[in-house]
């Protein structure tokens, strides 16, 4: 019992006693005090043990969270480099800290409870715990995993902070998959808490809230009779569920009406007789091939699925030492350059920017973070980017010399003018975090682009790779079959228009959600206006 219950029982009773005045005048009425008395004891008995229990939680909590805490400051890109260690600190601290707070927030640890509702000003919001929740679903298609992989941390990846998932954090996934009427994965989330609850798991859920969950998303997937089987367990735990119990006799007469149908098409054809297609009519049908749709090249490329080179092709890419024609900076130390593909032409710069660099650009980038932006075509009103899961921040070459070191540096190996590029702009992925299949350069369809700059198009694209990506977060080309996966301290480059000025199609690219690790980018976006004399003009279309 809570201290303001146990204030109000008190006050009721002395007033219920202080109702009667005379209790001294019967020693019968006086034996009603002692009863009184003991059930104020019992009921100070229960606030005690209340207390003490309460004590106790948040003393598991502290020592949980002590160690988590310890082993995650050793290395905490690495490890909320794994996707379910930063759902759970979402989940946490939007959730679980709450219900902490809720917990201690009648006791008289002014102190803490100051101090944690100041704190959760900052704390992730449900939008938070949602993205995160979303990025984990998205994880487990595009690289084909199963629940239980995700559940038991069993990710790839080397030296790993691993962590295993409770059955309230599956049934958590499965009800923002459910709130986003995503049956498909209510189903398999509800599935693993329910399995995790069979191996002996310890957990405040129940089995029939997953039941019900679980049948419905089955029956909302249009497998009625494995609903209904579903449906039946839940009700042999829970015979008066009401709901179940509705939905028992609507599945058994939709099962029924189903069977009926099947068997009545069975009947006509037995009856009428399967209509035979003549060769003249075969000779008539189009043999077409199925066009695989980019979304699905996209994700097979993400899991190394993608295009292998002929021999041939793959004869044809080298790795060499490179001085760009003699460039002054390079004739005495070229750098190393190797083909990553032929046709978009991508090369690969190793070794090509340092760690104190890298660094340097992460922390100035780091406090200017935000999220990409798109204006809504009706309001106009700016909102984040749905196909862009990252934050990127600008970096001028004026406010810092390392950032004007490293832009004359891909002017000197690009041969291209830099005063007409935009910013370096530097990213850093988030939870799964992904760049849906996009143009880097303005198509025709869309003439003002970046007319506001007034430098033309987007000429060639330079991107460094500022970490290593334990798993996924390739950059890929869907069209071509292309994968250049991230490999810290190196840059890739390839050029988004032909001499003759139109768009190369072939350029058309993705980053893969990254899987496990911590993904850090930057990338240099050269337009056409200054490359006159740098790189000639061509009359034919694709040269």
């Amino acid at each position: 019992m809570e201290l303001p219950c146990l204030c109000l029982l008190l006050l009721s009773c002395l007033q219920s006693l202080s109702a009667n005045h005379d209790f001294f005048t019967s020693i019968g009425q006086m034996t009603d005090l002692l009863y009184t008395e003991k059930d104020l004891v019992t009921s100070l008995k229960d606030y005690i043990k209340a207390e003490e229990n309460k004590l106790e939680q948040v003393k598991r909590w502290a020592d949980k969270l002590d160690l988590l805490s310890a082993t995650a400051i050793l290395d905490p890109e690495g490890f909320l480099g794994h996707p379910v260690n930063a759902f759970k600190l979402m989940k946490r601290l939007n959730t679980e800290w709450g219900d902490l707070e809720s917990l201690v927030l009648s006791d008289t640890t002014d102190g803490f409870i100051s101090n944690l509702t100041i704190q959760r000003q900052h704390f992730p919001t449900d939008e938070d715990q949602t993205g995160a929740a979303k990025a984990l679903l998205r994880l487990q298609d595009t690289y084909r995993l199963d629940a239980n992989t995700i559940s038991t941390g069993d990710l790839p990846g080397k030296g790993l902070t691993s962590s295993l998932m409770t059955v309230e954090d599956c049934y958590e996934l499965g009800k923002i998959a459910y709130s986003d009427v995503d049956y498909y994965h209510t189903e398999l989330w509800m599935a693993q808490a329910l399995k995790q609850l069979d191996r002996g798991e310890e957990s405040t859920m129940d089995r029939v809230t997953l039941l019900d969950y679980l049948s419905y998303s089955i029956y909302q997937q249009g497998d009625i009779e494995r609903a209904l089987e579903f449906t039946k367990q839940l009700l042999a735990l829970d015979p008066e569920h009401q709901r179940a119990n509705g939905n028992l006799k609507y599945f058994e007469f939709q099962l029924e009406k189903q069977k009926k149908a099947e068997e009545d098409i069975t009947q006509k054809e037995k009856e009428g007789g399967k209509k035979e297609t003549t060769k003249k009519e075969k000779s008539k049908k189009k043999v077409s091939i199925p066009q695989v749709p980019e979304r699905k090249k996209y994700e097979m490329l993400c899991r190394g699925e993608g295009i292998r080179m002929t021999p041939r092709r793959l004869s044809r890419l080298f790795c060499r030492y490179y001085d760009n024609h003699h460039n002054p900076m390079y004739v005495l130390a070229p750098v190393k350059q190797q083909d990553e593909w032929d046709h978009p032409y991508i090369v690969r710069f190793l070794d090509i920017i340092s760690d104190k660099e890298m660094e340097r650009v992460k922390q100035l980038a780091k406090p200017r973070l935000r999220r990409a932006t798109i204006s809504n075509p009706i309001t106009g009103v700016l909102e984040t980017a749905p196909y862009r899961i990252s934050k990127s921040a600008w970096l001028t070459g004026y406010e810092d010399p390392m950032i004007d070191k490293i832009n004359q540096r891909i002017e000197d190996l690009t041969g291209l003018e830099m005063d007409t590029a935009e910013e370096l702009q530097v990213a850093n992925y988030g939870v799964g975090g992904q760049y849906e299949p996009h143009f880097d350069f303005g198509r025709k369809d869309e003439p003002d682009a970046f007319k506001e700059l007034g430098t033309g198009n987007r000429i060639a694209t330079w991107l460094f790779y500022m970490s290593d990506v334990a798993a996924g977060g390739a950059t890929v080309f869907p069209d071509v079959g292309a994968a250049v996966y991230p490999q810290k301290g190196t840059a890739v480059f390839w050029y988004n228009l032909f001499p003759s000025g139109e768009g190369d199609y072939s350029t058309r690219h993705a980053a893969c959600p990254v899987l496990v690790g911590n993904k850090w980018v930057s990338n240099k976006w050269i337009h056409e206006r200054g490359q006159e004399w740098r790189r000639p003009c061509s009359l034919n279309e694709t040269d």
